[in-house]
């Protein structure tokens, strides 16, 4: 999610107030693409000067489009989406009078699929390929991507079928994307959910966090875990490790934008065995094959960085990048992720009229 953390610090720079710092600059840049942001005009445009002086380069304004994702702007903060990348994707698959779907993707096990081998799979990975890119400002996507992207080599009809259905799903919602809002607090708080033994071939088990910077999303990820974990006790805490290290950096890059955050950052988590081992040091002992797992918590712990919660599995957010939900329960949580489908065929310049 680095394009997603990159908007952050220019939605920062631009929008929130900046404390302990007199200046502050950010710009990101691909190959030669270049968005520059700051709370200092005149230092802004001395930075866009010297780099046409030494390189050819024409300024095209406030920033409305980039790498795919459009961007909106208005009092309320930054609005993200890569609406007409989506319905690129929609056109291509011949899909734009299809039917949409309700949610991505149903809960079959594609891993054991034994339909025949599709006769052109380069399509079946230029597919998935876009949805990877895709999936930058859409969370809802995570966890079929991650699915679907394990079959790239040899793909089936049923994997086939099941990417389809996540086209179908995009074709009711090209729009939506998220919001980075100006009036968040500047908050971090993180959500982690794991699967056990999630892959019926490996038994490997299936890990997703998700972290909010107050009420807006901007960072997420689906992984299946390296090792096969013994227990589900096991996959949550490597769960929460891995949210653990996010944080840390995610609590870095506020900090190198000017921003502290003095506060314990909270964790929430819906297998209680996990709490209790990251809380109390005589379990500790009986974890010992995952040892450097439990100091890792542990001491974050300690030191004060996370605030360990127990969360109930039916409101645990993180839920929806571990499993194939129903349209219910999908619905449910990604209405709780702040995630915007405004109905407008044009989301260029103002969103205030779209979001509110």
């Amino acid at each position: 999610m680095t394009t997603i953390r990159a908007f952050l610090a220019i939605a920062v720079s631009k929008n929130w107030e900046i404390q302990q710092m007199d200046v502050h600059n950010a710009f990101l840049l691909y190959v030669d693409d270049l968005i520059i942001s700051g709370n200092d005009s005149a230092a802004l445009n001395v930075f866009k000067a010297y780099l046409g002086d030494c390189f050819k380069m024409k300024d095209l304004g406030p920033l409305e489009y980039f790498l795919g994702i459009e961007v909106a702007r208005s009092k309320s903060g930054l609005f993200l989406c890569q609406r007409k990348y989506t319905l690129d994707i929609v056109s291509e698959a011949g899909l734009l009078g299809a039917k949409p779907s309700g949610f991505p993707m149903q809960n079959h096990r594609l891993s054991l699929a034994s339909g025949e081998l599709l006769e052109n799979p380069e399509s079946y990975r230029r597919l998935v390929g876009r949805f990877i890119y895709l999936s930058v400002t859409r969370p809802d996507l995570a966890y079929s991507v991650h699915i679907l992207s394990q079959f790239m080599h040899k793909p089936r009809i049923e994997h086939w079928e099941a990417a389809l259905r996540v086209v179908r799903y995009l074709k009711g919602t090209p729009g939506q994307g998220i919001l980075l809002s100006v009036d968040s607090d500047l908050t971090l708080q993180g959500w982690c959910d794991s699967v056990w033994a999630a892959c019926p071939l490996t038994r490997r088990s299936l890990t997703g966090w998700l972290v909010f910077l107050g009420k807006s999303p901007i960072s997420w990820k689906t992984k299946k875990r390296p090792t096969v974990a013994t227990s589900s006790s096991e996959a949550e805490y490597r769960c929460m490790s891995s949210t653990t290290h996010e944080l840390k950096w995610l609590k870095a890059l506020l900090l190198s934008l000017g921003v502290e955050h003095p506060k314990a950052i909270k964790l929430f988590c819906d297998n209680q065995s996990a709490l209790y081992i990251a809380r109390n040091p005589v379990f500790h002992e009986r974890t010992k094959h995952i040892e450097i797992d439990c100091h890792i918590v542990r001491d974050a712990i300690t030191e004060g960085l996370i605030d360990p919660s127990y969360v109930s599995t039916k409101e645990q957010l993180a839920d929806i990048f571990t499993k194939a939900l129903g349209k219910s329960q999908f619905d449910h949580l990604l209405s709780k992720l702040d995630i915007y489908n405004p109905p407008c065929s044009n989301l260029r310049g103002g969103i205030e009229d779209i979001i509110y």
